[in-house]
Protein backbone atom coordinates (compact mmCIF):
# COMPACT_ATOMS: atom_id res chain seq x y z
CA UNK A 1 0.00 0.00 0.00
CA UNK A 2 3.21 1.94 1.15
CA UNK A 3 4.23 1.79 -2.77
CA UNK A 4 0.96 2.42 -4.11
CA UNK A 5 0.49 6.08 -2.34
CA UNK A 6 3.80 6.93 -3.60
CA UNK A 7 3.27 6.45 -6.74
CA UNK A 8 0.00 8.77 -7.01
CA UNK A 9 1.87 11.08 -5.28
CA UNK A 10 4.72 10.99 -8.22
CA UNK A 11 1.71 10.87 -10.71
CA UNK A 12 -0.21 14.07 -9.09
CA UNK A 13 2.92 16.18 -9.84
CA UNK A 14 3.50 15.46 -12.96
CA UNK A 15 -0.24 16.15 -13.72
CA UNK A 16 0.01 19.39 -12.05
CA UNK A 17 3.19 20.29 -14.17
CA UNK A 18 1.48 20.17 -17.16
CA UNK A 19 -1.32 22.03 -16.23
CA UNK A 20 0.76 24.80 -15.01
CA UNK A 21 2.67 25.07 -18.30
CA UNK A 22 -0.50 24.64 -20.57
CA UNK A 23 -1.25 28.14 -19.29
CA UNK A 24 1.89 30.25 -19.66
CA UNK A 25 1.79 32.95 -22.59
CA UNK A 26 3.68 31.64 -25.45
CA UNK A 27 6.17 34.17 -25.80
CA UNK A 28 7.65 35.97 -29.39
CA UNK A 29 9.27 34.06 -32.16
CA UNK A 30 12.94 34.25 -31.64
CA UNK A 31 14.83 35.83 -35.85
CA UNK A 32 14.66 33.68 -38.68
CA UNK A 33 17.61 31.11 -39.16
CA UNK A 34 19.22 31.08 -42.20
CA UNK A 35 18.36 29.46 -45.55
CA UNK A 36 19.39 26.57 -46.74
CA UNK A 37 21.82 25.99 -49.64
CA UNK A 38 19.76 25.72 -53.03
CA UNK A 39 20.13 22.02 -54.45
CA UNK A 40 21.95 21.16 -58.11
CA UNK A 41 19.72 23.09 -60.84
CA UNK A 42 18.41 20.18 -63.28
CA UNK A 43 16.80 20.27 -66.79
CA UNK A 44 13.49 21.89 -67.03
CA UNK A 45 10.85 19.55 -68.09
CA UNK A 46 8.34 20.36 -71.51
CA UNK A 47 5.19 21.38 -70.70
CA UNK A 48 2.76 19.12 -71.37
CA UNK A 49 -0.60 19.61 -73.64
CA UNK A 50 -3.86 21.04 -72.41
CA UNK A 51 -5.97 17.69 -72.68
CA UNK A 52 -8.82 19.89 -73.24
CA UNK A 53 -7.36 22.24 -75.91
CA UNK A 54 -6.72 18.54 -78.13
CA UNK A 55 -10.18 16.86 -77.45
CA UNK A 56 -12.08 20.34 -78.26
CA UNK A 57 -10.62 20.12 -82.16
CA UNK A 58 -13.07 17.38 -82.53
CA UNK A 59 -15.60 17.53 -79.82
CA UNK A 60 -16.92 20.80 -80.45
CA UNK A 61 -20.50 22.02 -81.63
CA UNK A 62 -19.32 21.99 -84.97
CA UNK A 63 -17.86 19.14 -85.26
CA UNK A 64 -18.18 15.43 -83.59
CA UNK A 65 -20.96 16.88 -81.83
CA UNK A 66 -23.08 18.35 -84.71
CA UNK A 67 -22.00 15.24 -86.47
CA UNK A 68 -23.62 13.29 -84.06
CA UNK A 69 -26.59 14.78 -84.28
CA UNK A 70 -26.51 14.28 -87.94
CA UNK A 71 -26.12 10.52 -87.20
CA UNK A 72 -29.30 9.94 -85.49
CA UNK A 73 -31.22 10.84 -88.96
CA UNK A 74 -28.96 7.85 -90.44
CA UNK A 75 -30.16 4.25 -91.51
CA UNK A 76 -27.00 2.85 -90.02
CA UNK A 77 -27.85 4.39 -86.72
CA UNK A 78 -30.81 2.37 -86.01
CA UNK A 79 -28.90 -0.82 -86.18
CA UNK A 80 -31.74 -2.91 -86.25
CA UNK A 81 -29.75 -5.28 -88.81
CA UNK A 82 -26.65 -5.55 -86.46
CA UNK A 83 -28.71 -6.51 -83.88
CA UNK A 84 -30.78 -9.14 -85.76
CA UNK A 85 -28.12 -10.55 -87.58
CA UNK A 86 -25.49 -10.80 -84.64
CA UNK A 87 -23.87 -13.95 -84.91
CA UNK A 88 -24.61 -14.95 -88.46
CA UNK A 89 -20.96 -14.74 -89.73
CA UNK A 90 -22.06 -14.23 -93.61
CA UNK A 91 -24.17 -10.85 -93.29
CA UNK A 92 -22.44 -8.88 -90.22
CA UNK A 93 -19.90 -7.85 -92.64
CA UNK A 94 -21.99 -5.58 -93.83
CA UNK A 95 -24.20 -5.42 -91.04
CA UNK A 96 -21.95 -5.27 -87.80
CA UNK A 97 -18.69 -3.07 -87.00
CA UNK A 98 -16.17 -5.43 -85.54
CA UNK A 99 -16.92 -7.44 -88.54
CA UNK A 100 -16.76 -5.10 -91.43
CA UNK A 101 -13.38 -4.10 -89.68
CA UNK A 102 -12.30 -7.53 -89.81
CA UNK A 103 -12.92 -8.24 -93.22
CA UNK A 104 -11.04 -5.34 -93.58
CA UNK A 105 -7.86 -5.70 -91.26
CA UNK A 106 -7.61 -9.32 -93.05
CA UNK A 107 -8.51 -8.37 -96.67
CA UNK A 108 -10.72 -11.25 -96.83
CA UNK A 109 -11.07 -12.47 -100.16
CA UNK A 110 -15.15 -13.15 -101.72
CA UNK A 111 -13.46 -15.90 -103.66
CA UNK A 112 -15.56 -18.99 -103.62
CA UNK A 113 -12.95 -21.92 -102.28
CA UNK A 114 -13.15 -25.90 -103.28
CA UNK A 115 -14.38 -27.75 -100.16
CA UNK A 116 -12.85 -31.70 -100.97
CA UNK A 117 -14.87 -33.00 -98.27
CA UNK A 118 -18.37 -31.59 -98.87
CA UNK A 119 -17.31 -31.46 -102.85
CA UNK A 120 -18.76 -28.54 -103.45
CA UNK A 121 -17.64 -24.20 -103.32
CA UNK A 122 -17.90 -21.88 -99.99
CA UNK A 123 -18.46 -18.43 -99.99
CA UNK A 124 -15.36 -17.57 -97.32
CA UNK A 125 -16.15 -13.60 -97.56
CA UNK A 126 -17.07 -13.79 -93.67
CA UNK A 127 -16.46 -12.64 -90.24
CA UNK A 128 -16.00 -15.24 -87.38
CA UNK A 129 -18.07 -16.06 -84.27
CA UNK A 130 -16.17 -13.69 -82.07
CA UNK A 131 -16.07 -10.82 -84.38
CA UNK A 132 -19.96 -10.71 -85.62
CA UNK A 133 -21.52 -8.21 -83.71
CA UNK A 134 -21.50 -4.67 -83.04
CA UNK A 135 -23.74 -1.85 -84.44
CA UNK A 136 -22.70 0.63 -86.89
CA UNK A 137 -21.18 3.56 -85.41
CA UNK A 138 -18.22 5.95 -85.98
CA UNK A 139 -15.04 3.27 -85.60
CA UNK A 140 -16.78 1.97 -88.84
CA UNK A 141 -15.66 3.77 -91.00
CA UNK A 142 -13.29 5.80 -89.24
CA UNK A 143 -10.42 3.55 -88.23
CA UNK A 144 -8.02 5.85 -86.33
CA UNK A 145 -10.57 7.52 -84.03
CA UNK A 146 -8.91 8.27 -79.93
CA UNK A 147 -5.55 6.72 -81.20
CA UNK A 148 -3.61 10.25 -81.55
CA UNK A 149 -6.31 12.48 -80.15
CA UNK A 150 -5.47 14.83 -82.79
CA UNK A 151 -7.96 15.95 -85.47
CA UNK A 152 -6.03 13.76 -88.00
CA UNK A 153 -8.05 10.67 -86.44
CA UNK A 154 -11.09 11.78 -87.92
CA UNK A 155 -10.63 12.12 -91.09
CA UNK A 156 -8.88 8.40 -91.76
CA UNK A 157 -11.17 5.67 -93.13
CA UNK A 158 -11.06 2.35 -92.23
CA UNK A 159 -10.22 1.66 -96.25
CA UNK A 160 -10.46 3.02 -100.04
CA UNK A 161 -9.21 -0.05 -101.21
CA UNK A 162 -10.52 -1.40 -104.88
CA UNK A 163 -13.46 -3.49 -104.01
CA UNK A 164 -13.64 -7.24 -105.35
CA UNK A 165 -17.67 -7.80 -105.79
CA UNK A 166 -18.67 -10.70 -103.89
CA UNK A 167 -21.54 -11.46 -106.33
CA UNK A 168 -19.02 -12.35 -108.60
CA UNK A 169 -16.85 -14.10 -106.54
CA UNK A 170 -13.99 -11.29 -107.23
CA UNK A 171 -13.67 -11.80 -110.66
CA UNK A 172 -15.35 -8.16 -111.07
CA UNK A 173 -13.57 -5.33 -109.18
CA UNK A 174 -14.79 -1.68 -108.29
CA UNK A 175 -12.88 0.95 -108.27
CA UNK A 176 -13.79 4.44 -107.68
CA UNK A 177 -11.19 7.01 -107.74
CA UNK A 178 -12.70 10.21 -107.19
CA UNK A 179 -11.97 12.08 -103.75
CA UNK A 180 -9.28 9.76 -102.89
CA UNK A 181 -11.65 6.41 -102.96
CA UNK A 182 -13.75 7.60 -100.55
CA UNK A 183 -16.34 6.03 -103.15
CA UNK A 184 -14.96 2.37 -102.35
CA UNK A 185 -15.23 2.42 -98.61
CA UNK A 186 -19.61 2.65 -99.53
CA UNK A 187 -19.04 -0.09 -101.93
CA UNK A 188 -17.59 -2.34 -99.92
CA UNK A 189 -21.10 -2.88 -98.03
CA UNK A 190 -23.47 -1.26 -100.86
CA UNK A 191 -22.80 -4.12 -103.21
CA UNK A 192 -24.94 -6.83 -104.49
CA UNK A 193 -24.51 -10.53 -102.53
CA UNK A 194 -23.74 -13.44 -104.78
CA UNK A 195 -26.38 -16.13 -105.91
CA UNK A 196 -25.00 -19.91 -106.01
CA UNK A 197 -24.79 -22.46 -108.60
CA UNK A 198 -27.41 -25.11 -107.77
CA UNK A 199 -24.78 -28.02 -108.59
CA UNK A 200 -21.55 -27.17 -107.03
CA UNK A 201 -22.16 -23.95 -104.78
CA UNK A 202 -20.21 -21.86 -106.68
CA UNK A 203 -20.41 -18.56 -107.67
CA UNK A 204 -22.88 -18.17 -110.16
CA UNK A 205 -21.60 -17.65 -113.94
CA UNK A 206 -23.24 -14.70 -115.18
CA UNK A 207 -21.24 -14.67 -118.58
CA UNK A 208 -22.58 -17.96 -119.50
CA UNK A 209 -25.95 -16.94 -118.66
CA UNK A 210 -25.83 -13.75 -120.83
CA UNK A 211 -24.36 -15.73 -123.49
CA UNK A 212 -26.36 -18.66 -123.48
CA UNK A 213 -29.97 -16.99 -123.33
CA UNK A 214 -32.10 -19.84 -124.77
CA UNK A 215 -30.71 -22.51 -121.94
CA UNK A 216 -33.20 -23.55 -119.42
CA UNK A 217 -31.84 -22.49 -116.03
CA UNK A 218 -34.39 -24.46 -114.64
CA UNK A 219 -36.85 -26.65 -115.79
CA UNK A 220 -39.22 -27.51 -113.62
CA UNK A 221 -40.44 -30.57 -115.51
CA UNK A 222 -37.11 -32.08 -114.65
CA UNK A 223 -36.07 -30.55 -111.03
CA UNK A 224 -33.34 -32.93 -110.76
CA UNK A 225 -31.55 -32.34 -114.02
CA UNK A 226 -27.81 -31.16 -113.18
CA UNK A 227 -28.03 -28.72 -116.15
CA UNK A 228 -30.19 -27.09 -113.43
CA UNK A 229 -28.02 -23.85 -112.16
CA UNK A 230 -30.76 -22.38 -109.81
CA UNK A 231 -33.86 -23.61 -108.05
CA UNK A 232 -36.49 -20.77 -107.88
CA UNK A 233 -38.20 -19.02 -104.90
CA UNK A 234 -39.85 -16.12 -103.55
CA UNK A 235 -36.42 -14.79 -102.10
CA UNK A 236 -34.30 -15.92 -105.49
CA UNK A 237 -32.49 -12.30 -105.18
CA UNK A 238 -29.31 -10.12 -104.90
CA UNK A 239 -30.04 -8.89 -102.05
CA UNK A 240 -30.70 -5.13 -101.50
CA UNK A 241 -27.15 -3.53 -101.77
CA UNK A 242 -27.16 -3.05 -105.91
CA UNK A 243 -26.16 0.48 -105.96
CA UNK A 244 -22.41 -0.20 -105.62
CA UNK A 245 -22.24 -2.47 -108.60
CA UNK A 246 -24.88 0.23 -110.74
CA UNK A 247 -23.04 3.36 -109.82
CA UNK A 248 -19.40 1.47 -110.92
CA UNK A 249 -21.13 0.34 -114.31
CA UNK A 250 -20.05 -3.18 -113.75
CA UNK A 251 -21.93 -6.69 -112.03
CA UNK A 252 -25.07 -6.86 -114.49
CA UNK A 253 -26.07 -9.72 -116.39
CA UNK A 254 -24.82 -7.83 -119.83
CA UNK A 255 -27.12 -8.98 -122.41
CA UNK A 256 -25.69 -8.70 -126.20
CA UNK A 257 -28.27 -5.81 -127.74
CA UNK A 258 -28.52 -2.60 -129.13
CA UNK A 259 -27.40 -0.88 -126.89
CA UNK A 260 -23.13 -0.70 -126.08
CA UNK A 261 -22.84 -1.14 -122.05
CA UNK A 262 -20.77 2.56 -120.59
CA UNK A 263 -21.21 4.39 -118.19
CA UNK A 264 -22.64 7.83 -117.15
CA UNK A 265 -19.71 10.58 -115.88
CA UNK A 266 -20.58 10.41 -112.06
CA UNK A 267 -18.66 7.68 -111.43
CA UNK A 268 -15.70 8.98 -112.71
CA UNK A 269 -15.84 12.62 -111.58
CA UNK A 270 -18.26 12.61 -108.50
CA UNK A 271 -17.68 10.33 -105.26
CA UNK A 272 -20.54 9.03 -102.84
CA UNK A 273 -19.75 12.03 -100.23
CA UNK A 274 -20.42 14.74 -102.47
CA UNK A 275 -23.83 13.89 -103.44
CA UNK A 276 -24.81 12.21 -100.11
CA UNK A 277 -23.01 13.82 -97.65
CA UNK A 278 -23.41 17.92 -98.71
CA UNK A 279 -24.52 20.69 -96.34
CA UNK A 280 -27.69 19.38 -93.80
CA UNK A 281 -30.95 20.11 -94.93
CA UNK A 282 -34.48 19.22 -93.72
CA UNK A 283 -38.03 20.22 -94.80
CA UNK A 284 -41.22 18.68 -93.67
CA UNK A 285 -42.00 17.27 -97.09
CA UNK A 286 -38.26 15.98 -98.06
CA UNK A 287 -37.16 14.74 -94.49
CA UNK A 288 -33.38 15.12 -93.32
CA UNK A 289 -30.80 14.99 -95.74
CA UNK A 290 -27.13 15.68 -96.15
CA UNK A 291 -24.26 15.36 -93.56
CA UNK A 292 -23.87 12.03 -92.10
CA UNK A 293 -27.62 11.28 -92.50
CA UNK A 294 -25.90 10.22 -96.10
CA UNK A 295 -29.67 10.90 -97.44
CA UNK A 296 -29.71 12.65 -100.73
CA UNK A 297 -33.21 13.01 -100.93
CA UNK A 298 -34.27 16.65 -101.93
CA UNK A 299 -31.16 17.97 -101.39
CA UNK A 300 -29.35 18.47 -104.59
CA UNK A 301 -27.20 21.57 -104.02
CA UNK A 302 -24.28 19.53 -104.16
CA UNK A 303 -25.32 18.63 -108.09
CA UNK A 304 -24.29 22.56 -108.85
CA UNK A 305 -20.92 22.33 -107.16
CA UNK A 306 -17.45 23.73 -108.78
CA UNK A 307 -16.93 21.03 -111.80
CA UNK A 308 -20.23 19.65 -111.62
CA UNK A 309 -23.17 20.75 -113.48
CA UNK A 310 -23.73 24.58 -113.71
CA UNK A 311 -26.93 24.49 -114.09
CA UNK A 312 -28.68 24.10 -110.80
CA UNK A 313 -30.52 20.98 -110.15
CA UNK A 314 -33.41 20.37 -108.13
CA UNK A 315 -36.15 17.97 -108.31
CA UNK A 316 -37.95 19.57 -111.09
CA UNK A 317 -35.13 20.28 -113.53
CA UNK A 318 -36.22 18.43 -116.52
CA UNK A 319 -33.48 17.06 -118.24
CA UNK A 320 -31.06 16.14 -115.33
CA UNK A 321 -33.75 14.78 -113.08
CA UNK A 322 -37.46 14.41 -113.87
CA UNK A 323 -37.16 12.99 -117.91
CA UNK A 324 -34.10 10.18 -117.14
CA UNK A 325 -35.90 9.23 -114.07
CA UNK A 326 -39.18 8.31 -115.85
CA UNK A 327 -37.36 6.78 -118.68
CA UNK A 328 -35.85 4.38 -116.43
CA UNK A 329 -38.90 3.62 -114.41
CA UNK A 330 -41.05 3.02 -118.31
CA UNK A 331 -38.02 0.84 -118.86
CA UNK A 332 -38.69 -1.20 -115.61
CA UNK A 333 -42.29 -1.46 -116.43
CA UNK A 334 -41.71 -2.76 -119.74
CA UNK A 335 -39.50 -5.10 -118.43
CA UNK A 336 -41.51 -6.41 -116.12
CA UNK A 337 -44.24 -6.74 -118.33
CA UNK A 338 -42.10 -9.30 -120.27
CA UNK A 339 -41.42 -11.02 -117.02
CA UNK A 340 -44.25 -13.49 -117.47
CA UNK A 341 -45.09 -16.76 -117.87
CA UNK A 342 -48.08 -18.42 -119.18
CA UNK A 343 -49.95 -15.07 -119.11
CA UNK A 344 -48.94 -14.56 -115.67
CA UNK A 345 -46.40 -12.13 -114.23
CA UNK A 346 -43.55 -13.96 -112.16
CA UNK A 347 -42.71 -10.51 -110.38
CA UNK A 348 -43.94 -9.95 -106.91
CA UNK A 349 -46.34 -6.87 -106.53
CA UNK A 350 -46.28 -5.03 -102.93
CA UNK A 351 -47.94 -1.89 -101.99
CA UNK A 352 -46.94 -1.81 -98.38
CA UNK A 353 -44.51 0.84 -97.78
CA UNK A 354 -43.35 -1.03 -94.88
CA UNK A 355 -42.20 -4.41 -96.58
CA UNK A 356 -41.52 -2.50 -99.69
CA UNK A 357 -38.54 0.35 -99.61
CA UNK A 358 -38.81 0.98 -103.45
CA UNK A 359 -42.51 1.47 -103.27
CA UNK A 360 -43.84 4.06 -106.37
CA UNK A 361 -40.53 3.43 -108.09
CA UNK A 362 -42.54 1.43 -110.80
CA UNK A 363 -46.25 1.04 -111.82
CA UNK A 364 -47.53 -1.52 -109.95
CA UNK A 365 -45.10 -1.70 -106.78
CA UNK A 366 -42.78 -4.13 -107.72
CA UNK A 367 -40.20 -5.39 -104.85
CA UNK A 368 -37.74 -7.44 -107.06
CA UNK A 369 -38.97 -11.07 -105.25
CA UNK A 370 -40.37 -13.89 -107.47
CA UNK A 371 -44.14 -14.27 -106.73
CA UNK A 372 -43.36 -18.30 -105.92
CA UNK A 373 -45.70 -19.39 -103.00
CA UNK A 374 -44.09 -19.61 -99.79
CA UNK A 375 -47.04 -19.67 -97.09
CA UNK A 376 -44.26 -17.60 -94.74
CA UNK A 377 -42.28 -15.47 -96.86
CA UNK A 378 -45.01 -14.88 -98.97
CA UNK A 379 -48.20 -15.27 -97.34
CA UNK A 380 -50.28 -12.01 -99.74
CA UNK A 381 -50.18 -9.61 -96.79
CA UNK A 382 -50.58 -6.18 -97.83
CA UNK A 383 -49.58 -7.55 -101.55
CA UNK A 384 -51.94 -7.56 -104.68
CA UNK A 385 -51.59 -11.32 -104.45
CA UNK A 386 -53.03 -13.45 -101.92
CA UNK A 387 -50.48 -16.47 -102.30
CA UNK A 388 -47.70 -16.91 -105.36
CA UNK A 389 -49.40 -18.38 -108.19
CA UNK A 390 -46.42 -20.72 -108.73
CA UNK A 391 -45.45 -23.51 -107.42
CA UNK A 392 -42.21 -23.65 -104.86
CA UNK A 393 -40.24 -26.71 -106.19
CA UNK A 394 -38.71 -27.12 -102.57
CA UNK A 395 -40.72 -27.02 -100.15
CA UNK A 396 -40.00 -26.60 -96.55
CA UNK A 397 -40.32 -29.14 -94.31
CA UNK A 398 -42.16 -26.83 -91.37
CA UNK A 399 -45.05 -26.77 -94.32
CA UNK A 400 -48.23 -28.24 -92.94
CA UNK A 401 -49.91 -31.17 -95.21
CA UNK A 402 -52.35 -28.46 -96.17
CA UNK A 403 -49.75 -26.52 -97.99
CA UNK A 404 -48.13 -29.16 -99.42
CA UNK A 405 -50.89 -30.14 -101.36
CA UNK A 406 -51.75 -26.65 -102.12
CA UNK A 407 -48.35 -25.67 -103.38
CA UNK A 408 -48.58 -29.06 -105.71
CA UNK A 409 -51.99 -27.70 -107.65
CA UNK A 410 -50.39 -24.56 -108.63
CA UNK A 411 -48.33 -24.17 -112.05
CA UNK A 412 -44.60 -24.83 -112.20
CA UNK A 413 -42.46 -22.31 -113.11
CA UNK A 414 -39.61 -23.08 -115.79
CA UNK A 415 -37.14 -19.90 -116.04
CA UNK A 416 -35.12 -19.26 -118.99
CA UNK A 417 -31.44 -18.15 -118.69
CA UNK A 418 -32.62 -14.94 -120.68
CA UNK A 419 -35.56 -15.21 -117.97
CA UNK A 420 -33.46 -15.49 -114.47
CA UNK A 421 -30.82 -12.76 -115.91
CA UNK A 422 -33.37 -9.85 -116.63
CA UNK A 423 -35.13 -10.67 -112.99
CA UNK A 424 -31.35 -10.01 -112.06
CA UNK A 425 -30.88 -6.98 -113.52
CA UNK A 426 -33.89 -5.93 -112.23
CA UNK A 427 -33.55 -6.11 -108.92
CA UNK A 428 -30.25 -4.60 -109.66
CA UNK A 429 -31.81 -1.55 -111.16
CA UNK A 430 -34.83 -1.02 -109.02
CA UNK A 431 -32.91 -1.10 -105.61
CA UNK A 432 -30.54 0.87 -106.71
CA UNK A 433 -33.56 3.45 -106.12
CA UNK A 434 -32.04 5.94 -107.68
CA UNK A 435 -34.30 5.40 -110.95
CA UNK A 436 -30.86 5.96 -113.02
CA UNK A 437 -29.40 8.84 -111.68
CA UNK A 438 -26.55 7.34 -110.09
CA UNK A 439 -25.41 5.81 -113.74
CA UNK A 440 -28.13 6.55 -115.98
CA UNK A 441 -26.37 4.98 -119.49
CA UNK A 442 -25.12 1.73 -118.01
CA UNK A 443 -29.45 1.27 -116.13
CA UNK A 444 -30.92 2.18 -119.58
CA UNK A 445 -28.60 -0.53 -121.62
CA UNK A 446 -29.10 -3.11 -118.85
CA UNK A 447 -32.62 -2.72 -118.84
CA UNK A 448 -33.26 -1.86 -122.47
CA UNK A 449 -31.37 -5.60 -123.47
CA UNK A 450 -32.96 -7.37 -121.57
CA UNK A 451 -35.98 -6.66 -122.41
CA UNK A 452 -34.85 -7.54 -126.05
CA UNK A 453 -33.70 -10.54 -125.42
CA UNK A 454 -37.00 -12.04 -123.88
Amino acid sequence: MKYNSFFKIILFGFVCAFIATSCVKEGPLGPAGADGKDGAAGAAGKDGKDANETCIICHAPGAVDRIAVEFQYSKHEEGEAAIEEAGNVGCTPCHAQEAFIYVVENKTPSTFVYNETTKRYDNKYAATPGTAYGRLLCATCHSSIHKTYASSDLPALTTTAAVPLTMWGGAKTVNLTADGGSSNLCVKCHQPRPQTNLQNGNVQDYVAVAANPKTLAFDAENPTATTNIVRPSYRMHIHYGSVGAIYAGVGGVEFAGSIQYTSSAHPAVASCKDCHMGPMYGTSTAGASGGHTFKAKGNLTTCNAAGCHSTPVTPTTANLWVNPRNEIKGLLDALAAKLVVNGVEILNRDKDAETNLWLGLTKNNYDGYLNVYDPSLNPGVGTDNVTGPFQNAAPAGSWTAEQKAYNLSLPKLSLTNAQYGALINFQLCLREYSLGIHNYAYSKALLTNSAAVL
